[in-house]
């Protein structure tokens, strides 16, 4: 017995085994070597230079002529405002697929200390504000430029045709205009060129350089309503003869907690209900007619969405029934679905990024209840977005996107571009990455 025991060990360890390399050909990790100065230059060059969404102007005309310059076979302006769509076909026939970046920043007066810091002033909603991209997609941006450069050189091994979706207004289009990616489908995004799968990223305060993926809902829907409570108004030192809103208001304040805590089975899927904004009343000594509240719905769950609208509805008319007052509830015409992962996109395109970057720098995330407009990409083809970590080395508790404070350590990003060109190429020329190798484990 243990001379068989002892051949077995031998025959093992004599035996070629195949070993999996990470990382993807000798020429495309050139390719990457050579665009990452210029990565990081766009998004300084980005960062300085912010737009408000419908207002990319200058961002998106840089995109364009980025895209013109590596002779894109299409390259179309003025997309949902402002937007850019670059069309990229391959030298062999194949499958269509679509990568997005936003480009859009926030009316947010940057704290940062850098040399790039912005210093963009501008009207918002009628008042002076700071322009800021405190939320990432400068990077977003030059991330997707630096992704189009490289595989526009490997255009002729490329078996099928990329879509480059740089998109204005995820953060909202302004007051009065359509924007984001809802208007981009509207306008026949996908109508004509319909992708079979579509990637997108995000850049968050988590640990540099790691990229972090899930299945099914993975950011909250988004859905703003209004309130507004009538009643009848009256003397403060007479509210018997009138019909108090405010009172009621508060009620309707407080009810609406007891939706997701007492309705709604928290362990299927979580929901918060905020109230944010209260406009009513003009003297201390007047019971005004009417009451307006302004508040969101965000949940990870379609059915639990439709359940949570009709109970909001309920709990605001029949508070407002019982004290002889009226409750008329509207919701916001730019609301955003649930950003759900397809399973298949998203155990595919989590290999791939595997493959690339090795499994020790990819990571499960977890559901997050902030909203992001690609959903609605996804809800017309499969979808597959993930969240790249751009925390300097050593922080741990950095400040979170939309901060004044917000943060990117720029050698992070590279992985990014590693991450989308990995699910890029992984459907149009899966030859791109490090070979498969077989050794003598004896060795």
């Amino acid at each position: 017995m243990r001379r068989l025991m002892i051949a077995m060990m031998l025959a093992a360890l004599a035996a070629p085994a195949t070993a999996q390399e990470t990382g993807f050909s000798p020429a495309i990790e050139a390719a990457i070597e050579a665009v990452n100065p210029r990565l990081i230059a766009w998004r300084r060059d980005i960062h300085q230079n912010p737009e408000l969404g419908n207002r990319e102007t200058r961002t998106a005309a840089l995109v364009a002529r980025h895209l013109r310059a590596l002779r894109f076979d299409e390259v179309r302006t003025g997309v949902a405002h402002t937007g850019v769509v670059g069309i990229l076909r391959g030298g062999q026939p194949g499958p269509v697929i679509a990568l997005r970046a936003d480009m859009d920043a926030l009316p947010v007066t940057e704290e940062v200390d850098v040399p790039f810091r912005s210093r963009v002033r501008t009207q918002y909603n009628g008042e002076e504000v700071g322009v800021m991209h405190a939320c990432g997609h400068d990077a977003h941006t030059a991330i997707l430029m630096a992704a189009a450069e490289v595989l526009a050189q490997r255009r002729s091994e490329i078996a099928g045709t990329i879509m480059f979706i740089f998109q204005p207004a995820e953060e909202g289009a302004p007051d009065g205009e359509e924007g984001g990616a809802e208007l981009m489908l509207k306008e026949g995004l996908f109508r004509d060129m319909r992708p079979e799968a579509v990637f997108g990223l995000h850049v968050g305060n988590q640990e540099g350089g790691r990229i972090f993926v899930g299945e099914g809902g993975m950011m909250a829907s988004a859905d703003a309503w209004r309130i507004v409570v009538r009643g009848r108004q009256t003397h403060a030192s007479r509210p018997h003869q009138g019909i108090d809103p405010i009172t009621i208001a508060a009620q309707i304040t407080q009810a609406l907690q007891l939706i997701p805590s007492r309705q709604i089975n928290a362990v299927d899927t979580p929901v918060i209900i905020s109230v944010g904004r209260v406009r009513g009343g003009v003297r201390n000594n007047i019971i005004p007619d009417s009451i307006e509240l302004w508040g969101t719905l965000r949940t990870l769950n379609a059915d639990a969405r439709t359940d949570a609208m009709a109970r909001i509805r309920r709990t605001a008319e029949e508070i407002a029934q019982a004290s002889g007052a009226t409750a008329e509830l509207t919701w916001d015409p730019g609301n955003y679905p649930v950003l759900v992962n397809e399973s298949a996109a998203t155990a595919r395109g989590t290999a791939a990024i595997r493959r690339a970057l090795g499994a020790e720098l990819v990571q499960p995330g977890r559901p997050i209840m902030g909203a992001e407009d690609f959903s609605f990409f996804a809800n017309e083809v499969p979808g597959f977005y993930f969240w790249l970590g751009v925390n300097a080395p050593g922080v741990a508790d950095a400040a979170s996107n939309h901060s004044p404070r917000f943060y990117v350590h720029e050698p992070a990003l590279e992985n990014g571009l590693r991450a989308m060109l990995a699910v890029a190429l992984d459907r149009v020329s899966p030859s791109a990455f490090a070979a498969s190798e077989t050794t003598e484990s004896a060795r």
